[in-house]
């Protein structure tokens, strides 16, 4: 089974500025790939060129297998695509604009239009110049989603709906991978991601600093640990033990508050027997979620609240 996408050495420069930096990914058949980083990292890049409506400085893409400048039609005939901003005629309804651009594609039923505008609470009757931006973005969605393509490759498809509505998203995502379709989708929302994504790509400046399975990057997680002692403690009793890091104690009226983080089993283990050794009234430790973990990526810092 070939790759719904395959990326080798894929690099993109614009003058003397870099979009993509030798980017080589592999998106699997049938898997919900989420793509992540920080607006201007590269991520509508990458989708320009998987499309060829732009070309690559150097390296290579397939798509389905196919070469997206080659056999471009093809590419475009079995995708289904969202750009970052939709923009069509906005002198149409939004019937006739469905309509049209299920014609192109030669003919989506009405009444599988008219189930996907219903889900997404859109009128077809409203003009689209007098659209929201969450309903423009709904119409977008209803046209990349409604002749049931083979791989839907969604530029940050969420942009201006309401949460019910991103629900309804997410139901439609996991509805694709049921049957089998492939869902390339770029976000800088992690919880969304998180909700449907088997796999995860982060780029920072055009680079790839991450790729592993949701359960991976979770794993790589850690936790953030507050003891409360009824006597005072020095810090550097703490700070050299195995898998504990940023040790800080400070005094308080009752004792010493002592926080750190964890990154291991060995430094459950290591703080509470060290801990044991003094009284302790109270232990709280919490798991860093993931928009801690995705914060660190996209800008090789620790977040501010950490």
């Amino acid at each position: 089974m070939s790759p719904a996408i395959e990326l080798h050495g894929l690099t993109k420069t614009y003058g003397t500025r870099r979009g993509l930096d030798g980017l080589s990914v592999r998106v699997e058949e049938g898997e919900v790939f989420g793509y992540l980083g920080p607006n201007g990292a590269g991520k509508s890049t990458t989708i320009r060129l998987l499309l060829d409506l732009i070309r690559p400085t150097s390296g290579t893409a397939r798509v389905l297998g196919l070469d997206p400048r080659a056999q471009a039609i093809e590419v475009r005939r079995r995708v289904g695509y969202l750009p970052g901003d939709f923009v069509v005629d906005g002198r149409q309804t939004v019937r006739e604009c469905l309509t049209f651009l299920g014609n192109l594609r030669g003919g989506v039923a009405a009444s599988r239009i008219g189930e996907l505008a219903g889900r997404l609470d859109l009128d077809q009757g409203a003009r689209i110049k007098k659209l929201s931006k969450g309903n423009r973005q709904k119409v977008g969605l209803v046209q990349a989603f409604m002749h049931e393509p083979e791989l839907l490759i969604l530029d940050e498809p969420t942009s201006g709906l309401d949460p019910l509505v991103q629900q309804t998203f997410l139901d439609l995502v996991r509805e694709a991978k049921a049957a089998g379709r492939t869902v390339f989708m770029s976000s800088h929302i992690m919880a969304e991601v998180e909700a449907v994504a088997d796999r995860v790509a982060i780029i920072r400046e055009g680079a790839l600093v991450a790729l592993d399975t949701m359960a991976g990057l979770r794993a790589r997680s850690f936790l953030q640990v507050r003891v409360n002692f009824a006597g005072a403690v020095a810090a550097e009793e703490f700070a050299a033990l195995p898998g504990v890091s940023d040790v800080r104690a400070g005094d308080t009226e009752d004792g010493t508050v002592l926080t750190c983080r964890i990154t291991t089993p060995q430094g459950i283990d290591a703080l509470v027997k060290a801990a044991a050794h003094h009284t302790v009234i109270g232990l709280h430790a919490d798991s860093a979620d993931l928009e801690d973990l995705f914060f660190r990526y996209y800008t090789g810092t620790e977040p501010s609240h950490v």
